[in-house]
């Protein structure tokens, strides 16, 4: 079998660079391109290079058609309108896309959706394979715990991260809200100031915070009457993200058209 060939948006970013070296350094697949917007200073640079590593011979391009038509799959950790486009472009050249992108509205969930009507696409607010450990764990916790066990999501991250709460706390609350049942956005709370008032029971609660170059730790806590259970895991590496999004990039190959998640790949 030949190795897969995967491409990389925003290549020149943080994700992007580690994507390169964990492709790089994998069995069964290959680096086939990098992309970066028109304009990008980091355009024609080698993605090797790029990425703390020797000369791949690859320069980053500003055209993600040409680059999605010569590659089997897409990994992409960028911006919302940024994934909306390679959606569909994905899915015209009919290609994995493996999508770790944040901060996605309705409208652009809706063109993702469209797109995996004609290709695998595989998404998820976190790649890791402990996060998603954790989700499986948050659904069957809620699931055995009535409405008298308040549920509370706190996340930390760099202070560069730019959407809240975080991606992976709302894949945390939406596992929480499928265990008990209910509609994570009717009973959400991301913001609490000034006089509140008591605690509305069923709600799952938001609690986000931003400092320093925290990767990614996420706290979801089930408390109740005299007593509480908290479930941790924290991000010590990007690696461990590019990994499971390469592990579900070479997963994807031969599924068809839909719309998976981690918990898809992972078989969890």
């Amino acid at each position: 079998m030949s190795e897969i060939r995967i491409a990389v948006t925003g290549a020149a970013g943080r994700m992007g660079r580690e994507l390169v070296r964990v492709i790089s350094a994998t069995s069964g697949c290959v680096l086939s391109g990098g992309t970066e917007p028109a304009g990008s200073p980091h355009v024609g640079a080698d993605l090797g290079t790029l990425a703390g590593l020797p000369a791949l011979g690859l320069s980053v391009t500003s055209d993600p058609l040409e680059l999605l038509a010569r590659s089997d799959a897409v990994i992409d950790f960028t911006i919302p309108a940024a994934t909306v486009e390679i959606a569909g472009l994905a899915a015209n050249a009919r290609i994995v896309h493996v999508i770790g992108t944040t901060g996605l509205n309705d409208s652009d969930e809706a063109a993702i959706k469209a797109a995996a009507r004609h290709a695998t696409v595989i998404k998820a607010g976190n790649m890791s394979l402990g996060v998603n450990l954790l989700t499986a764990i948050t659904r069957r916790i809620a699931q055995a715990l009535d409405a008298d066990f308040d549920i509370e999501i706190v996340e930390m991250h760099h202070r560069q991260k730019v959407d809240a709460p975080s991606g992976t706390a709302l894949m945390l609350g939406q596992a929480a809200a499928e265990g008990r049942g209910i509609d994570l956005k009717a009973n959400s709370v991301k913001s609490r100031e000034g006089h509140t008032g008591p605690r509305r029971r069923g709600d799952i609660g938001f609690a986000t915070l931003r400092g320093g170059t925290v990767v990614g730790d996420h706290t979801v806590i089930f408390a109740g009457e005299g007593e509480r259970i908290e479930i941790t895991h924290r991000a010590g590496d990007r690696s461990i993200f590019a990994r499971g999004a390469v592990k579900a990039a070479l997963w994807g190959q031969g599924k068809g058209p839909g719309l998976f998640n981690m918990s898809d790949v992972l078989g969890l």
